[in-house]
């Protein structure tokens, strides 16, 4: 599976519509889908973006986790299943993302394409360049305990 990296900030029209980085979008389509699913991040004032492969994933990690009636189940299914749209890439690579996720990152103008390896958000740049801030304070004070797999292949 190919993976997100870097960060890109691209400018939003009027009518929301973004760019999507090259680069994420091609690591969106080998997954299937000429598009992505974003919804609201359950962990910060951020936009999250998935491909196909994650959100299937992440929808049979649901039903395996919890039991189908419980309190629980129902609420990762309202929070993030039902939250979710799937965007299509127009011709020219953009997306348009709706006014309550925009809404929910306080994204106006421009927006930041985070990678996150398997994932991506979308954040306001300005308050993503404050977090990211703080993140590398915290992985630089922390940076011995980070073990990476031996051998070879991933584990």
């Amino acid at each position: 599976m190919a993976l997100f990296l870097s960060t890109t900030v691209n400018k939003v029209d009027k009518k929301g519509r973004v760019s999507v980085p090259a680069t994420f979008r091609t690591a969106l389509s080998e997954q299937g889908y000429n598009g992505t699913f974003l919804f609201r991040s359950i962990g910060h004032p951020a936009i999250e973006g998935w491909g196909s492969q994650k959100m299937e994933e992440l929808a049979r990690g649901i039903e395996r986790q919890f039991n189908p009636f419980s309190n629980q189940r129902d609420d990762f299914t309202y929070s993030i299943l039902a939250d979710a749209v799937q965007l299509p890439f127009d011709t020219e690579g953009r997306i348009v993302i709706p006014e309550d996720l925009l809404a929910y990152g306080n994204i106006t103008e421009a927006c930041a394409f985070v990678g996150r390896g398997p994932t991506f958000q979308i954040w306001e740049p300005g308050a993503f360049k404050a977090l990211q801030e703080q993140a590398r304070k915290r992985a630089i004070e922390g940076r011995e305990d980070l073990k990476l797999p031996t051998g070879g292949a991933a584990a």
